[in-house]
């Protein structure tokens, strides 16, 4: 019984490593043409089903703990095996989602398909940041009712959201989404929330009493809204949400 959650654990480890593997697969060719000439390229089709792999990897990330606590399982390696996992699903595959897309950012530009490396290599900043964070979470032991910092599930979810945004283009999105400024603006900008020491709320609750747990249901009943009407755009806003109410929730603690 105390191996079942490790398995969990390792089930969102081997959804983490499919969805490198997808995201990480050429698909259709994709003409592109300008008034620098027409360039040919093959194009990830499957980033999107590395989406849903992380999406998948987070359900078995959340059910791991609780069915550690649910036999009574919990365990040090248990943790430390979580984070390995974490880096992983929420670290590395969504940094080669980074990667992708930019890479597609940059074939309707001059010279496109002959782009450095080094153009793309700022994809490779978003694990290193959840890697660190999650290295700090793991000798800190403050952070049972708070966070210091945006966990990495968090920040993975809105990447992979990122394709999948872009498959259904809600909102005609995708030219901001694939401009490669606000790629590299987005991997900063999450990179620094996970290795901040901001504090944000973990959606856990001691009660049910809406007085203790307001920003907690605004969050969740925003989710609901969002995702019915916006659909994968909703990942993102709710995450916005998240923050801002996590800020205003510790602004007025702190004036307490």
């Amino acid at each position: 019984m105390k191996q079942i959650p490790n398995l969990f654990t390792l089930l969102n480890l081997v959804f983490g490593c499919m969805a490198i593997i997808l995201i990480l697969q050429t698909g259709e060719t994709l003409v592109t043409s300008s008034e620098q000439g027409t360039w040919v390229a093959q194009l990830p089709e499957k980033i999107w089903w590395g989406s849903v792999c992380i999406g998948i990897a987070a359900i078995v990330d959340f059910l791991d703990g609780f069915v550690a606590r649910l036999f009574k399982a919990t365990s040090e390696i248990g943790a430390q095996l979580d984070s390995l996992a974490d880096v992983v699903s929420f670290g590395v595959a969504p940094g080669m989602i980074f990667y992708q897309l930019l890479r597609i950012s940059f074939i309707g530009t001059e010279d496109g398909l002959d782009v450095s490396v080094w153009a793309l290599m700022p994809a490779v900043i978003f694990p290193c940041a959840g890697a660190y964070r999650l290295a700090r979470f793991n000798v800190d032991k403050s952070q049972a009712y708070g966070f210091k910092g945006v966990p990495i599930p968090a920040a993975g979810l809105v990447v992979a959201s990122l394709p999948l945004i872009l498959l259904y283009n809600y909102f005609d999105l995708n030219g901001i989404l694939l401009n490669k400024w606000v790629l590299y603006a987005m991997i900063i900008l999450l990179s620094w929330l996970m290795v901040s020491t901001l504090p944000l709320m973990a959606l856990k609750f001691k009660d049910f009493s809406v007085k203790n747990n307001l920003p907690k249901f605004i969050l969740l009943l925003v989710a609901i809204i969002a995702g019915i009407f916006l659909k994968w755009l909703a990942v993102p806003v709710v995450f916005l949400l998240y923050v801002i109410l996590s800020l205003a929730v510790a602004k007025k603690e702190a004036a307490h």
